[in-house]
């Protein structure tokens, strides 16, 4: 079995991504790919994994999950998405550590499937936008204990993806940019599923509409059933020639506050996320979706 487990990040459209590849669960399904509603494993996992802190697994224990997971349906790929894979959003942070749980749930997830093909697919966030989203409801105490213990300057993707690579250098990670993400929607559904590029799926334009005037998206969609052999590159070229023109301003503005920053500071952040993207490129075992 092919498992892609898609573990977040929190804040990076994560529900809305399940929400449109749930659209195509029934053709899917057709193919061989699998892709459950969130309640028939996110309860479960979260039992196996603290089940897996007193012991190993039984011998039979992965094919009672998959029974209960795929409920009868046959399928040699399944797509499980969580954004509490790697730790709750108040344990996506320890310090300067992105994710410091994330190893062990690796682990963990090797444990229960060892003889499955494991992938990891995930968003990643701008720090500068990342931290003020990752503690818009927290409390006022946890709040000053970050602000105290972090420094988002030291924040970087690519050492959590480094550390991951390290410790379970079997399982490939794929990756991108939330801030990417209306123009990379698309690929990231059909790499998450594994279809063709040129396979149009129910959704892939789900972010874009979030973003982009009733009329742009009306105009988008009559230019690319027109174009229907256009390459990935070409299509994310007009999509951004439609945002210039149809965006919705408000909607694409982001709010950027906490206590003491600065837009010093946002642009500092900005400029060492830019780096650190770079610098992620180049570990083995790591593809970075990008426009």
């Amino acid at each position: 079995m092919q498992v892609i487990v898609h573990t977040g990040a929190h804040a990076t459209e994560e529900d809305r991504l399940l929400k449109s590849l749930l659209r195509n669960k029934e053709d899917l399904s057709k193919q061989g790919v699998a892709v459950p509603g969130p309640g028939k494993y996110r309860t479960l996992l979260k039992d196996c994994f603290a089940a897996l802190e007193a012991g190993s697994p039984a011998p039979d224990s992965r094919d009672v999950l998959w029974d209960a997971i795929l409920d009868e349906e046959d399928a040699n790929r399944v797509v499980l998405s969580n954004p509490h894979f790697f730790g709750s959003q108040r344990n996506a942070l320890e310090g300067d550590c992105l994710y410091p749980e994330a190893v062990q749930r690796m682990r963990d997830l090797q444990q229960l499937f060892p003889h499955d093909q494991i992938e990891i697919f995930m968003g990643l966030r701008n720090p500068a936008g990342f931290l003020p989203a990752l503690l818009q409801k927290a409390a006022p105490k946890r709040l000053r204990e970050v602000m105290k213990q972090t420094d988002p300057r030291q924040l970087r993707w690519s050492e959590m993806m480094g550390r991951l690579r390290q410790a379970v250098p079997v399982i490939p990670l794929t990756v991108w940019c939330y801030e990417d993400m209306p123009l990379t929607w698309g690929q990231i559904m059909r790499d998450m599923v594994g279809v063709e590029t040129h396979k149009t799926l129910l959704g892939d334009l789900d972010l874009l509409a979030t973003i982009m005037s009733p009329e742009g998206l009306t105009r988008l969609r009559a230019y690319l059933e027109a174009h229907s052999d256009l390459s990935e590159m070409q299509k994310r070229r007009v999509y951004a020639a439609f945002l210039d023109k149809f965006a919705i301003e408000e909607a694409l503005e982001e709010e950027l506050d906490l206590p003491g920053w600065t837009e010093e500071l946002i642009e500092t952040l900005t400029s060492i996320y830019d780096e650190d993207m770079y610098q992620l490129q180049r570990i083995p075992g790591v593809t970075l979706i990008a426009p």
